[in-house]
């Protein structure tokens, strides 16, 4: 009930916010101090409800539905935690919490600059009144007690003691199909608990726990870093909005450069954590399948880093021309506004269900309500921030009188950014065929990316020797050919070493080469000047070895299906392997299948897991992964086959389930593969995220000298 209550006043606290900014913008300063008041009135309470929420996970209150749903006492305490965002209710909770401290920091900060904290906290305010009332108790609230509505419960869950008593038999059913027994939970079962002394709490006594899929610790990260960069994604639209809104086009960009930067890094760390979950969980052996869950966070981010580069463009030539205004300001604003409806536009196709046959981690129909909400919030946003730029079009079109040679880095940023546009399309096209019945082939985003991606690889390496405005063609000429020379021979070694086949991989791999080769050029050049610079240049050389990690583990990879009776070696991928047996683990109820493995002069054991969920009854999988610098091996268990068994059949419940472990004849089938130079994944991506904090920690630097 608390909760519930927090949520609603913090709706009411909202609205009244979101009025009072509004006076406030139209020139009436006594309404400022109301609405600040609101504001911090309506975090106070997002925060408590989320406190609370936290609170009746770890106590294991199993009367409220989202608790009873996700969580048990045989979890740990960083698994329940995590479990207050493994449904529908706690990711919105989670959202709503970090935009709000997200919005207290934005508060004060834009309370600091002249005339733009009304119009920016309005529209921020109003966004947050869409995330609080999605968790009201009209919608999905986290905080409805299991007999809101007709519950059918396995007695499993129930306190086996009371299920004889009188009360209870009215209540009890049992399904002749599976000749399990279940209790309606209820307004009435409640009452007659009550009424006989019964609290509910010793009543319910378990709850369903956690899918074994989520029980990992990346799983654990992933989900709150990539919240926060749908939060922060929030902030460049609601300044291109107040742009709007005032009419005024220069200092946005300035203030809403280090968010979007800021915005950009977490949401691509969050995607590549989900990304190294699905690595080492789902053991289908790859780190991004082109899932449609993580393809409709991947959209956004790809418009995230458009937007940054015409932003540096609109920036730059705010300097270098006498127009304030600088280049592309139209074009900041739509973006700005695109990457934050992309965000909701991901939100719907994740919660409305429409996914969840496509997806491995999709949710449910979430109910008519739900969708219908999600499409209004949609609809709102495109409305204010698409209808805005509709509304502005005819100022908007005079704005840029700058003109810059075809030879200047203006162009280069420009064309970049238009090639990450067309991939987000590109994704974009393939992720919602679903809504139309259709589905796409992981096939179709990789025919797709792949001149896209070259092209951007080149275009990094050419721009940064391209001038602000205009290059003299000779002076280009000279200083790029070094460049594409040595990155041609490196490329012809690297080809020659590794083998890889086909026209269009041998250019992909040069564009990679020269994007790393131009940028250490850069890189060295900048060096002395402090780390301040270093950003731009690091981060394109993550990028870099980031697409070369992808390019030779998708096409270098190897992979056998191979039958290990127990005791016995055999040669796989050039590593003997020996099956040695099984070990339970954990609490016993887990099994590793232990694999000697000798490859030159390297010996280990590979430990992959298969085990009997008590969530859903069905066999779950846990490869083992040795990783090295250069090669990942990667074992992923199919099924264990017991000959002892009376039947002679794969028996692998039963056998997991009884002392068979040591029978001589026992049969472990494993997928064995090598991931050549996937490593270089995560290296990129760690370099690229560490670029981008450099980037973010220079333009707030900029905007302080200029005292922004």
């Amino acid at each position: 009930m608390f909760g519930n209550v927090f949520i609603i006043l913090a709706l009411i606290a909202a609205i009244y916010s979101v009025v009072m900014y509004y006076q406030a913008s139209n020139g009436n300063e006594r309404a400022l101090v109301f609405a600040r008041y609101g504001y911090h009135i309506m975090s106070a309470l997002v925060i408590s409800a989320s406190l609370f929420f936290l609170y009746i996970i770890l106590t294991h209150q199993y009367q409220y539905k989202y608790v009873f749903d996700y969580s048990n006492a045989d979890l740990t305490t960083g698994l329940l935690l995590s479990t207050s965002y493994a449904g529908q209710e706690g990711s919105f909770l989670l959202w709503l919490f970090l935009a709000v401290v997200t919005g207290i920091v934005l508060q004060n900060y834009t309370s600091k600059k002249q005339g733009i904290e009304p119009a920016f906290m309005m529209i921020y305010s109003l966004v947050l009144v869409f995330l609080i009332a999605m968790v009201t108790p009209f919608f999905k609230s986290p905080f409805n007690f299991i007999w809101s509505e007709a519950n059918y419960i396995d007695v499993k869950y129930i306190n086996q003691s009371l299920l004889n008593l009188p009360i209870l038999q009215n209540f009890i059913f049992n399904d002749s199909k599976t000749n399990q027994s279940f209790v309606q939970m209820g307004p009435d079962l409640i009452s007659s608990l009550k009424s006989n002394g019964i609290a509910v709490g010793d009543f319910l006594i378990k709850g369903k726990g956690l899918n074994p899929l989520l029980q990992n610790f990346w799983m654990e990260v992933h989900p709150p870093i990539l919240f926060l960069g749908f939060a922060l994604s929030i902030v460049p639209f609601t300044f291109a909005v107040s742009a709007l809104i005032k009419n005024k086009y220069d200092q946005w960009i300035k203030l809403a450069l280090p968010w979007t930067v800021a915005a950009s890094v977490v949401l691509g760390l969050g995607l590549m954590i989900g990304g190294y979950w699905a690595y080492g969980v789902l053991g289908w052996g790859g780190f991004w399948g082109w899932d449609p869950v993580e393809n409709a966070s991947l959209i956004p981010w790809l418009i995230s880093v458009a937007l940054i580069h015409t932003m540096l463009i609109q920036k730059q030539t705010q300097i270098s021309s006498k127009d304030k205004l600088g280049r592309y300001a139209k074009t900041n604003i739509v973006l700005a506004v695109l990457m934050f409806l992309l965000v909701l536009y991901s939100t719907f196709l994740t919660r409305s269900g429409i996914l969840s046959k496509a997806s491995v981690h999709s949710f449910e129909d979430p109910g008519a309500a739900v969708y219908i909400f999600l499409i209004l919030f949609i609809l709102t946003f495109t409305v204010i921030g698409l209808g805005g730029v509709y509304y502005r079009r005819k100022y908007l079109a005079g704005l840029n009188n700058i003109k810059e040679k075809f030879l200047s880095r203006e162009n280069g940023l420009l064309y970049g950014s238009l090639f990450l546009v067309a991939s987000a399309l590109v994704v974009f096209v393939g992720t919602s065929a679903p809504l139309i019945n259709e589905s796409v082939e992981t096939s179709f985003y990789n025919k797709m990316n792949l001149p896209l991606v070259i092209i951007m690889g080149l275009l990094i390496g050419f721009t940064l020797f391209l001038r602000w405005r205009e290059t003299e063609g000779s002076n280009f000429v000279r200083g790029v050919i070094p460049s594409l020379l040595i990155s041609l021979i490196i490329s012809v070694a690297i080809f020659v070493l590794l083998g890889i086949k086909g026209f269009a991989l041998i250019v992909f791999l040069y564009s990679i080469i020269f994007t790393i080769v131009v940028n250490i050029q850069m890189l060295i050049r900048v060096f002395r000047n402090g780390f301040y610079f270093w950003g731009g240049h690091l981060a394109h050389i993550g990028f870099a070895l980031f697409l070369f990690g992808v390019l030779a583990s998708s096409t270098l990879s190897s992979s056998q299906q191979i039958d290990l009776p127990k005791g016995i070696t055999k040669n796989v991928l050039n590593n003997q392997l020996t099956f040695t047996g099984a070990a339970a683990i954990g609490n016993g109820d887990k099994y590793a299948f232990n694999i000697n493995v000798k490859e030159k002069n390297k010996s280990f054991t590979a430990s992959p897991v298969m085990f009997i969920s008590d969530f859903n009854n069905e066999i779950m999988r846990e490869p083992y992964i040795y990783a090295g610098l250069t090669k990942d091996l990667y074992f992923s268990p199919l099924s264990y086959v017991d000959n002892n068994d009376n039947n002679n059949t794969k028996v692998e419940h039963t056998s997991l389930k009884d002392n068979s472990a040591a029978a001589p004849s026992e049969i472990l089938t494993v997928e064995v593969s090598t991931k050549p130079f996937i490593s270089f994944v995560w290296i990129g991506v760690f370099i690229m995220s560490i670029g981008f904090v450099i980037v973010v920690l220079r333009r707030n630097r900029e905007n302080k000298i200029l005292n922004l």
